[in-house]
C-alpha cells in the first residue's frame, strides 16, 4: 500500500518507489585467471599439430623414386646408348612429372631420341620414338662429301639438311642465274671420315628426289648445309 505525502502548500508528492540496487559483480577467481594461459597453450599446440599434419599430407602426395636422366646431349634421331643415361632420385608429382624409372633402363637403350635431349633432363616416354628415319615414301641415298662440302660442326641422325647443287668449275660454262637448286633431306647415318677427312653421309629424301640426288652426288658438285630446326 502506498502513502501520499502532503506538503505544507497543499501539493502532494507521490511516494518513492522501491530503490533499485545493482548487485555487485563477484570478482573473478584466481582459478579462472589461471585457466586462460592453459587454454592458450593448448590452442597453439593444436595449430602446430594441424600444420604438421598438413605438411605430411602434401609430402605424402608425391612418391620418392629413382628415375632416368640424361648424362650427356643426345641429338634428335640419334640412338640412345647406356652411357647417355644416368639416374636421379626425386619426389614425383603425379599430376606433372612422369619420367621413366631407372628399372626400365633396358627399355630406353636402343630407342631413338624424338627431340634434342639435354644433360640433366629427365627422360620421359615423349622423348623416345620407334619411327624409322626412312619413311615408306622416302629413299636412302649415300653421298660422298669432302671437307668444305659440309659444316665442320658434327652432323647427327635426324638432322634436317639442305643439299645444294654447286656451280661447275668449268670456266667456259655459263654463269648460273638465280639461286642454286636445293633439296631437303634428313640425316640417317654419318660415316667415319677417312684419312683425307672425306666421309659418306646417308640421307633420306622423297622417293621422287632419290635418283636426282644420286646423279648430282656422282658429279661431286654438292654441298650440305644445316636447315632451320622446323625444316624437313
Amino acid at each position: 500500500m502506498s502513502t501520499t505525502v502532503t506538503r505544507p502548500d497543499g501539493t502532494s508528492v507521490p511516494p518513492a518507489g522501491p530503490s533499485s540496487i545493482t548487485p555487485a559483480t563477484p570478482a573473478r577467481t584466481l582459478t579462472a585467471r589461471r585457466r586462460r594461459p592453459a587454454l592458450l597453450g593448448l590452442s597453439i599446440a593444436l595449430v602446430a599439430t594441424g600444420g604438421l599434419l598438413g605438411a605430411y599430407a602434401v609430402l605424402a602426395t608425391g612418391q620418392h623414386a629413382s628415375v632416368l636422366a640424361l648424362a650427356r646431349p643426345v641429338t634428335e634421331g640419334a640412338v640412345i646408348t647406356d652411357s647417355d643415361l644416368t639416374t636421379a632420385s626425386i619426389t614425383l608429382d603425379p599430376a606433372a612429372l612422369k619420367p621413366i624409372r631407372s628399372a626400365d633402363r633396358g627399355l630406353v637403350v636402343g630407342k631413338r631420341a624424338a627431340n634434342d635431349l639435354h644433360p640433366g633432363a629427365l627422360v620421359t616416354k615423349d622423348d623416345l620414338t620407334d619411327a624409322p628415319l626412312v619413311a615408306a615414301n622416302q629413299q636412302l641415298v649415300g653421298i660422298l662429301l669432302k671437307p668444305g662440302q659440309l659444316p665442320s660442326s658434327p652432323l647427327a641422325p635426324g638432322m634436317a639438311v639442305l643439299i645444294v647443287t654447286t656451280p661447275t668449275q668449268d670456266p667456259n660454262a655459263p654463269s648460273p642465274i638465280g639461286a642454286p637448286p636445293t633439296m631437303a633431306a634428313k640425316v640417317v647415318r654419318v660415316g667415319a671420315p677417312d684419312t683425307t677427312g672425306a666421309l659418306t653421309l646417308d640421307v633420306a629424301v622423297p622417293a621422287t628426289d632419290g635418283p636426282v640426288l644420286a646423279a648430282r652426288a656422282a658429279t661431286g658438285r654438292i654441298a650440305v648445309i644445316v636447315a632451320p630446326k622446323d625444316a624437313g
